[in-house]
Formats: C-alpha cells, sequence, structure tokens
C-alpha cells in the first residue's frame, strides 16, 4: 500500500468555513482551496498505508473519552516573524483542542510524534505569501466572528494532487462517521 500523509482536525462549518476559505484565496494563498478552513489537532504526518486500520482504532478512542464542546473564533493574530502565517484566533475551546491532540498523538499510539512548533489551536487564513497580503489578512479579519458546538474531529489523506480528503469522521461519545459523498475532497490539514 506504501506512505500516506495524514492529519485530523476540527472542520470549521458552514458558512463560516466557506468563508475563511474564499477569504485566504482572495489574499494570494494558492493552497487555500485544497485546505479547507480547520483547527488542526495532528499536522501533516507520514504513516504506513498498512496502519490505518489503527490508527482509525485509535481515533476511535480518543472520540469516546471526548464530549462537545463549545468553540469560538474571534479575530486574528499571527506566527510572524517565525512562521509566515496569518491565523484566526481560537478563544474558546482552545484547552480542548490541546487535550484532543495530545490525545492522537499519545506516545503509545500509533501517531506518536514530536512538533515542529508548540501547540497553538488557530485556523490558519494566510501561509507563506507576500508581507503586504499577510498584513490585509491580518486587518481585515481583525473583526471576524464564529461560533458553534464541536461535536467531533475527522481524518484526513493528502492527495497526490495536493488536496485533503476525509477519510473518517469520529462524533465524540464514539461514533465513526464516513465522509459525505460529494464532500470526500472537502478535506483539510492544517499547514502552518
Amino acid at each position: 500500500m506504501g506512505t500516506v500523509t495524514i492529519g485530523v482536525s476540527i472542520a470549521v462549518p458552514e458558512p463560516h468555513g466557506s468563508l475563511l476559505q474564499e477569504r485566504r484565496a482572495g489574499f494570494g494563498d494558492a493552497a487555500a482551496h485544497g485546505i479547507p478552513t480547520h483547527v488542526t489537532l495532528l499536522p501533516p504526518t507520514e504513516v504506513d498505508g498498512f496502519a490505518l486500520p489503527a490508527v482509525e482504532a485509535h481515533l476511535t478512542e480518543v472520540a469516546a473519552a471526548g464530549r462537545p464542546f463549545p468553540m469560538r473564533l474571534s479575530g486574528t493574530g499571527t506566527f510572524r516573524p517565525l512562521s509566515p502565517v496569518v491565523y484566526v484566533q481560537v478563544v474558546q475551546g482552545a484547552e480542548t483542542c490541546s487535550w484532543l491532540q495530545k490525545r492522537v498523538r499519545e506516545r503509545s499510539g500509533p501517531l506518536a510524534r514530536e512538533l515542529q512548533f508548540p501547540y497553538h489551536p488557530h485556523v490558519t487564513v494566510a501561509h507563506c505569501i507576500e508581507e503586504a497580503a499577510m498584513d490585509r489578512a491580518f486587518r481585515e479579519l481583525a473583526g471576524f466572528e464564529a461560533e458553534w458546538p464541536c461535536t467531533g474531529f475527522a481524518l484526513y489523506e493528502q492527495g497526490v494532487d495536493g488536496v485533503w480528503r476525509k477519510l473518517r469522521e469520529f462524533t465524540f461519545g464514539g461514533a465513526v462517521v464516513p465522509p459525505q459523498v460529494g464532500h470526500a475532497e472537502w478535506g483539510t490539514i492544517a499547514s502552518r
């Protein structure tokens, strides 16, 4: 089966997800349409394709231990100059996202890995684009607000075309939901 690149994230629901994705594209971020709007729990990670059943079993356990929680986004932030990213801030639900990402990356699990940067839940709206466009994204989305009840997360795989596709959705309390027909190509994973 070979190596696959996977990730785990919480999708930003509609209408907010599409709005932020279109804004990201409008700032000149070429990756915007291959990376729909999300909060990362596991960044792009290479695994053996034969390990996917173990990954899914692990994520089912993580989801079973979780409970729905309120998520709220408000305002912008940046990782510059360390990393060329402008993001919308997670102002409610960040602690739960931190707990979830630790569980996803447990040392005893199939997704154990170290992170390049300390975990900071966020929604990327500009990545590796011109500084003027990054500044514009920071300014224009400073008043952005969204909130929703987060009920789970999903496992995604990056295709050879660079597009992230949803493999499975995991709802808190342990239910596993297959990707919706027509939305299989509308997956995401965080990239800084």
